[in-house]
């Protein structure tokens, strides 16, 4: 009978601490997404002193090419090589530094933080007006390129 006790005061203890691991393990990841958010909001708003405009949208060159680029299809490329890559006034980039290319890299690693709660690098670009969310895990971070608005794109978390 005491050992029946015992087991049942065990039991009782383990199922009111088995809950607060998977609290523990959603409090990790949200302090996670904190952190990646203000990485990559600080190395925006860098790039925005540096250049006078965000990452991504480029008034007067695009990296490689020397021409205006507002395609928003072509943003997400050009949002990721101006963060990873030496860039000059204009915003052309390029892997090494060199004479002109002095700004940048904003962010080291070579990419962009992972959303902890989909797992996913990408970013999806906007150009100017209302940013709509995906709930789908499409992409890991939406930006719009001319209010400098970065959020996390994951369904549960978007009002980071």
């Amino acid at each position: 009978v005491e050992l029946l006790i015992v087991v049942i005061i065990l039991g009782i203890l383990a199922a009111v601490a088995i809950p607060q691991f998977g609290n523990s393990t959603d409090d990790a990841r949200l302090q996670t997404l904190n952190s990646n958010l203000a990485t990559l909001r600080a190395a925006v708003e860098l790039y925005n002193q540096h250049h006078g405009e965000y990452p991504g949208f480029n008034s007067t060159a695009n990296p490689g090419t020397e021409t205006p680029e507002t395609t928003v299809g072509n943003m997400p490329a050009h949002f990721l090589a101006q963060l990873t890559l030496y860039s000059d006034q204009t915003g052309s980039t390029t892997g090494t530094k060199t004479a002109g290319y002095d700004y940048g890299p904003y962010l080291k690693k070579g990419a962009l933080p992972v959303n902890p709660f989909n797992n996913l690098d990408t970013v999806k670009c906007v150009n100017g007006g209302n940013l709509t969310l995906a709930t789908d895990g499409t992409t890991g971070w939406l930006f719009d390129v001319v209010s400098g608005r970065l959020v996390a794109n994951d369904g549960a978390h978007d009002s980071n």
